[in-house]
C-alpha cells in the first residue's frame, strides 16, 4: 500500500510540475519576415472582385454613404446570396478573425504595401482558416452573410481597404475593383 501511495504522490507531483512549467500560449502576432516583405511590395492598382460570380458591372460605389450614428461608409457593399464564396483580393497574412459589433464575422488580411483588407458581415470563415495563415490572391477565405449590424439587411460582403494600418486610413476600394 505504501508503494502505491508513493507512486500516486510522485505521479501527481510530476503532473503538477508539468502544468506549472508549461509555457503560456503566446498571443497572436504577425510573422515579421513575411509582414516586412508584404510591406515592401506595392499595392496593385487593380484587385479582383472578392465575391464569387460577381462581375464589375454589378458593383455599386457605396463609399461614404450615410450610416447610423453619423458615420460614413468606409468600404463597398457587394450583394450576393448568403453562403456565396468570398476570396482574398490579394496575397497576405490573416491578421484577425474576431467578430465585432459592426462587421459581425470579419477577416482582416495584411497585404502588399502594408494595406489592410477588411471582409465583413460574413456568414463564416473557411474551415481551418486561422490567424497567422498566409493566403494567396484568389484563395477562398469565407462566405457572404449578413452578420453584425447587417443582420436585418440583404446578405452582402462589406469590403474595406485601409492604407495606414488596421482600421486607419480608409480609401475607396471601388476604383481598385473596376
Amino acid at each position: 500500500m505504501t508503494v502505491f501511495l508513493k507512486w500516486c504522490f510522485v505521479s501527481c507531483f510530476v503532473v503538477l510540475l508539468a502544468a506549472c512549467t508549461t509555457a503560456p500560449k503566446k498571443p497572436y502576432s504577425v510573422e515579421p519576415n513575411i509582414a516586412n516583405r508584404l510591406k515592401a511590395m506595392s499595392l496593385p492598382s487593380r484587385l479582383p472582385i472578392p465575391v464569387d460570380k460577381v462581375k464589375s458591372s454589378q458593383l455599386r460605389d457605396t463609399w461614404a454613404a450615410s450610416r447610423s450614428s453619423g458615420r460614413t461608409h468606409e468600404g463597398i457593399d457587394i450583394l450576393a446570396p448568403k453562403g456565396t464564396k468570398v476570396y482574398s483580393t490579394t496575397e497576405g497574412l490573416v491578421g484577425s478573425l474576431k467578430d465585432n459589433n459592426l462587421g459581425g464575422k470579419v477577416i482582416w488580411i495584411l497585404g502588399p504595401g502594408g494595406a489592410w483588407h477588411y471582409y465583413a458581415h460574413l456568414d463564416g470563415h473557411k474551415r481551418g482558416l486561422k490567424e497567422g495563415d498566409y493566403v494567396k490572391k484568389g484563395e477562398h477565405i469565407g462566405y457572404v452573410g449578413n452578420t453584425g449590424n447587417a443582420r436585418h439587411t440583404a446578405p452582402h460582403l462589406h469590403y474595406g481597404l485601409y492604407l495606414q494600418g488596421r482600421g486607419r486610413g480608409a480609401v475607396n476600394p471601388y476604383p481598385y475593383l473596376r
